[in-house]
C-alpha cells in the first residue's frame, strides 16, 4: 500500500477532552461514551466542534492505554468535571491518512515512522488519530482516519 505523508507545522488548537486509562479491548466503548459526553457538553454551551473527533495516545501499553478523547474547538471554552480544556499542542507533526477498518491501521504507523525517521525527525511518543466518519455512518472499508505523530 502506498501512502501520502507530510511533515506539517501546526498552531496550538483549543480542545475539550476526557482523559482516561483503559485496556485496548475496552477502548471502543470508552471512546463512544466519551465522545458523546464531550460533544453534548460543547453543544450545551452553544458551540460546535471545529473538526473531527480525536483520540490522543500518550502511551502504547495495551493493558493501560493513556488516552484523551475529544474535539477541537474554534475558541477555548472551559470544561467541567472530567471534561477538560486541553489544547492540541503546536509543533511539527508527521501526518498521513488511513482509509479502512481501524484494525488495519498499524501499517500506517510503521510507514509513517519510516518516513519521518528518513527525514531526520524523532517522535515524542504521542499520536493523534482524527476520525472523519464513524462505523455508524459508513462501512469499515470507507472509514477515514488521519494519523498525526508529534515530533521532537
Amino acid at each position: 500500500m502506498s501512502y501520502l505523508f507530510q511533515i506539517i507545522q501546526t498552531e496550538e488548537q483549543p480542545a475539550l477532552s476526557i482523559s482516561m486509562t483503559t485496556r485496548a479491548k475496552n477502548l471502543p466503548r470508552a471512546v463512544g461514551d466519551a465522545m458523546e459526553k464531550v460533544v453534548k457538553y460543547i453543544r450545551g454551551r452553544g458551540e460546535q466542534p471545529v473538526g473531527p473527533a480525536f483520540i490522543a495516545y500518550h502511551n502504547w501499553d495495551m493493558e493501560n492505554l493513556q488516552v484523551e478523547i475529544g474535539f477541537p474547538l474554534i475558541r477555548a471554552i472551559q470544561g467541567e468535571g472530567e471534561i477538560v480544556l486541553r489544547p492540541i499542542p503546536a509543533g511539527k507533526k508527521a501526518s498521513g491518512f488511513h482509509k479502512g477498518p481501524y484494525s488495519d491501521i498499524s501499517p500506517v504507523y510503521d510507514a509513517l515512522a519510516k518516513f519521518f525517521q528518513k527525514k531526520g525527525y524523532e517522535a515524542t511518543g504521542v499520536a493523534y488519530e482524527y476520525y472523519y466518519n464513524s462505523p455508524d455512518e459508513v462501512p469499515p472499508n470507507e472509514l477515514l482516519t488521519k494519523v498525526e505523530l508529534l515530533l521532537k
